[in-house]
């Protein structure tokens, strides 16, 4: 039995050196560190790559770290959705630790003034593993922090003399947890690197995204998240002179680090960035060349939109780098390259991290003066420009300016309030001058360009901010027919609303961005509503009110709740909304409040259909706008599972992008029959192309291949290959649509023009029945972002949404998705209105 037991244990033993790495592995013999620190393995249980860090076990070692070393402060920022802490240790030596917040200030008054001499540290940001399912970024963090912490000698003191150093271990704490847990879970003892097992290929959905299923290296500008807002918040604290972005691509690649491809940088990046970028790549080449490690640079990735986490930077003064390592997937897997073990990509990223220190060292007073000069130079810049800045119109929805101005305001550009009318801007609407520190980010996020020196993108080609809002905006030359509110905008609270007191009805108007909330809660709270179909005028305590379609009424009459009236009191003061009391039924123009076009609405109850093949991605975006938005909780249900489950419990069906090849015959006719009955069905992108295909859409529609047959591909050579493509494609731009305001669809918008964000070439042909097209694009739709002219003309006129019954139920497709990365709030109405408005549909 003694035998048996060691050789057990000589055999767990043997396994265990063989999977893992002790730190001589990463680290060069000629470093020595304090034994009084903690290693990872004195904490963790195990040496660094031989498993996937949990996120609670990556914050415990830190924490530890922390409390050993004089180096390094910790502290929680934020929280993510799954309230994981966001936490980031600055690193120092004990000297500048001790006087950090003066540190701090100094560096930032540097920024303000040209004329302070820059003899302060250099202020590093450096962040990993934004997608969960890209682990080796966390997983070097902790040999990062062990080195700044633990390393003795004269270098890593130099550096901590000269440096200022923020460590991000985490940027995706829930996505970098779930994919820990799948491939620990499906680890052996043994371990297996074929491709094709479990460990490496992950279940719908992966751990790239956050709680949402939202990419966060899409986030940066946009700010829907906490763990974003939590980031941008602290980097403009500090406004790093380098900020990294450590992630992984394919098993089958090898080693990416910036300059990305030249021609792909966007035109607003001073060239002094692109230098600095080049200066700091040929310390990871020599690094990487002393390892000898493969990598490439110069021939993928793009530094244009700049909404990701190596592109932010950017455009706020710092420079940013992204690097990519070749993944495992999982602990270890075949590749062309050979076997790629977890801890080398580990290992290839602490390479970098530490090759960065150096470049950072050798080059540290041209990044201090870059950085001076770019804020320096944005007053010269905008006095440069033909006009002074953005006038910005809410044009009725207060509420989703203050939500733009709120974005704007996070990453510190000044808005100003009218004080009095202007032309068609009312008070209220602010005026967003160029002269101000972000001139450069300003400008990027209001642009609308739409042809560039290389038209192919890695992501977005558009992102014009206020466009996502629908906000109507323009340039102009001069304010002095402004007049203007002398202190810049800023977030008011909310004041207390006139108490509602006993009266016939009540109504409030859909144009506020927070109406479909308010009523949902209002549905939920047993409160019986109405919502008008046509416009009219009554008598309310104000005197004679106009309430457009799609405003909501609550009679008394028709009320159970005996309560009613004090949920009403609580809704407007939640959702700072204005209930109006109507003394009548009788009105004095348009409709009656007894009237047919007085409609009963209903709570939805709404099945979001997700799994294998589905986007997560648009999945997210769509759980993300009901959860937040309307504060309403869908049922997301697998394909898989759609067959087995009753539907006559939900009211709406929403099929977002995806692949819906997999339904069966006899599920296709089930949902035919629900739809028949009553239900709502909706469909976006490929949702739709599935309603039409399966003739619950009465259209036509253009498919990608009828798109990309229309380009000469005569006497085209095999290097041409590329160029064609990107023209095929639309990689994210921006399209004028005209909507039908009078349609239950387009309640709540406030003129025919609607912005809508378009990334796909599947289009739908408008309806020769009429009353059946709600939104078509324009002749000529391109707002922003690159699109080819053959594109572009195919578009023109084309349908955007089309809607009708289907029995007693009704149909709804939208060639595009209406709630692109969370922030398009215009497009979101439209997807809103269904919920709320799709079953009143008549022909």
């Amino acid at each position: 039995m003694r035998y048996s037991l060691a050789l057990a244990i000589l055999f767990i033993q043997s396994l265990f050196f063989v999977t893992a790495k002790p730190l001589d592995y990463y680290f060069s013999d000629s470093i020595t560190f304090d034994p009084s620190i903690a290693k990872p393995r004195d904490v963790l249980g195990y040496e660094v790559g031989q498993w996937h860090v949990r996120h609670d076990q990556l914050v415990q070692y830190l924490s530890i770290l922390a409390q050993q070393s004089e180096r390094i402060n910790i502290e929680t920022i934020g929280y993510s959705h799954e309230q994981r802490p966001l936490i980031l240790l600055t690193i120092s030596n004990k000297a500048q630790l001790d006087n950090i917040e003066n540190i701090r200030k100094q560096h930032l008054a540097r920024l303000k003034d040209s004329s302070k001499d820059n003899n302060g540290p250099a202020v590093l940001w450096m962040g990993y593993s934004v997608h969960g399912n890209e682990p080796s970024g966390s997983n070097a963090a902790m040999l990062v922090a062990y080195y700044l912490a633990a390393a003795q000698g004269a270098e890593v003191e130099k550096l901590l003399d000269n440096t200022v150093i923020l460590l991000d271990p985490s940027l995706n704490p829930d996505g970098l947890a779930r994919f820990a847990q799948w491939a620990n879970s499906n680890r052996g003892m043994t371990l297996s690197a074929d491709p094709q097992h479990r460990e490496h290929v992950e279940a719908w959905p992966s751990g790239r995204t956050n709680h949402y299923l939202f990419d966060l290296n899409r986030d940066w500008l946009l700010l829907q998240h906490p763990e974003s807002q939590a980031r941008i918040a602290k980097f403009h604290d500090w406004k790093p002179n380098v900020l990294t972005d450590f992630h992984e691509m394919g098993p089958n690649s090898s080693y990416f680090f910036q300059p990305g491809i030249p021609s792909r940088t966007h035109p607003l990046t001073p060239d002094g960035n692109v230098e600095l970028t080049n200066m700091l790549a040929s310390f990871h080449a020599n690094a990487l060349d002393n390892e000898q490690q493969l990598y490439f640079t110069q021939e993928s990735f793009d530094d244009f939109y700049y909404g990701k986490g190596s592109t932010y930077p950017d455009i706020n003064g710092s420079v940013g780098i992204l690097f990519e390592q070749a993944s495992s997937r999982g602990h270890v897997q075949e590749t062309i390259n050979g076997t790629l073990h977890f801890a080398q990509t580990i290992k290839n990223q602490l390479t970098t991290s530490l090759s960065t220190f150096a470049g950072v060292m050798k080059h540290k007073a041209q990044l201090l003066t870059y950085q001076q000069n770019f804020y320096g130079e944005a007053k010269k810049l905008a006095a440069k420009e033909d006009y002074s800045g953005y006038l910005v119109a809410a044009e009725g929805d207060e509420q989703k300016l203050i939500e733009f101005l709120y974005l704007l305001k996070q990453h510190q550009i000044e808005a100003y309030p009218l004080k009095s009318d202007y032309k068609t801007y009312k008070v209220g609407d602010v005026f967003i001058p160029l002269e101000q520190p972000q001139y450069r980010l300003i400008k990027a996020a209001f642009s609308e360009q739409k042809n560039f020196k290389d038209n192919t993108f890695y992501d977005v080609s558009g992102w014009t901010l206020p466009h996502a809002f629908n906000l109507p905006f323009e340039t102009i030359k001069s304010t002095r027919s402004l007049k203007l509110d002398a202190r810049a905008w800023q977030k008011q609270p909310t004041k207390p609303k006139s108490e509602l007191v006993d009266g016939y009805a009540f109504g409030f108007s859909w144009q506020q961005f927070n109406a479909p909330k308010m009523l949902n809660y209002l549905l939920k709270n047993g409160i019986e509503a109405r919502v008008a179909l046509e416009g009219f005028s009554a008598k309310t305590t104000q005197g004679i009110s106009q309430f457009k379609a799609g405003s909501v009424i609550i009679a008394a009459g028709l009320q159970n709740n005996e309560k009613w009236l004090t949920i009403l009191n609580q809704a407007q003061n939640k959702f700072d909304i204005d209930i109006a009391a109507i003394q009548s039924g009788l009105t004095s123009e348009g409709i009656d409040l007894g009237s047919r076009f007085m409609r009963p609405v209903q709570a939805p109850k709404v099945l979001l259909v997700g799994g294998e093949g589905v986007s997560q991605y648009e999945l997210g975006e769509v759980w993300y706008h009901l959860d937040k938005h309307l504060e309403l909780a869908p049922s997301i249900v697998e394909q898989g599972r759609l067959s087995h489950i009753s539907l006559d419990e939900y009211s709406h069906i929403i099929l977002v992008d995806g692949s819906y090849s997999e339904f069966t015959e006899q599920l296709k006719s089930k949902l035919k029959q629900w739809t028949k009955a009553g239900g709502v069905i909706w469909g976006h992108k490929r949702g739709a192309k599935w309603l039409v295909d399966n003739q619950l859409v009465k259209a036509q529609s253009i498919s990608r291949q009828e798109m990309s047959e229309q380009f000469d591909t005569k006497n085209l050579s095999y290097k041409d290959r590329d160029h064609l493509s990107a023209k095929q494609r639309i990689a994210g731009a921006i399209f004028a649509t005209h909507m039908d305001l009078s349609h239950p669809l387009s309640f709540g918008l406030q003129r025919e023009l609607l912005p809508v964000f378009k990334n796909s070439t599947w289009l739908l042909k408008p309806t020769e029945q009429p009353f059946l097209t709600v939104g078509y694009y324009l002749k000529n739709p391109q707002l922003a972002g690159y699109t080819a002219p053959e594109n572009v003309e195919k578009i023109a006129n084309n349908a955007s949404v089309i809607a009708h019954r289907f029995g007693r139920g009704s149909v709804i497709a939208m060639t595009d998705n209406p709630v692109f990365r969370g922030y398009w709030y215009g497009t979101s109405r439209v997807l809103t209105n269904a919920l709320f408005f799709g079953g009143l549909l008549t022909e």
